[in-house]
């Protein structure tokens, strides 16, 4: 089984009907897999931002939704993730592709993986870092914990966990 097809069926276990996905090479794969499933109502987001704004709204209609992101756009989810997700408590699984560590080719990314942790560990958000790919074998957990306890769970996937960069 690829590793997409075990985090997609992880969430459709965990009975996450909805999913907002923003667009990143890292995650093409896993997002193909939410696209290809019929159990799950799949929207792209332009944003992130407006993605847990979506996430909410499923939320509030009674199905448990989860959001497919970047961490460099961490920075412009703080508001949302504060005064909406935390304050009323919605749990939020937040797979994240860790950009801007080691033999990352593109420069502007590092800049935010230098603050990705120290911003999620600011809003106290339980954050998990997927470095090899057997540590996907702690998601299915990892997604009970966060309906569980209702609240947002930040899931940090590296350049590793996916493969690498390529050729580099």
């Amino acid at each position: 089984m690829s590793i997409h097809a075990k985090i997609v069926d992880d969430f459709v276990a965990n009975g996450v009907g909805f999913i907002t996905t923003v667009p990143c090479k890292q995650l093409a794969g896993v997002i193909d897999e939410v696209e290809a499933r019929p159990e799950i109502h799949h929207v792209p987001s332009n944003k992130e931002d407006e993605g847990m704004g979506l996430c909410a709204g499923s939320y509030m209609g009674g199905k448990r939704a989860a959001i497919i992101m970047q961490n460099t756009a961490i920075g412009v989810t703080i508001n949302t993730l504060a005064t909406l997700i935390q304050y009323y408590r919605m749990p939020l699984p937040m797979l994240i592709s860790y950009r801007g560590e080691l033999r990352e080719p593109v420069a502007c990314q590092v800049e935010m993986a230098v603050h990705t942790k120290a911003l999620l560990a600011q809003l106290n958000i339980p954050t998990y870092h997927f470095h090899n790919q057997s540590d996907v074998n702690e998601f299915d957990m990892i997604l009970k914990y966060t309906f569980m306890c209702n609240k947002p769970v930040a899931i940090l996937t590296d350049a590793n966990f996916w493969g690498g960069y390529g050729d580099q």
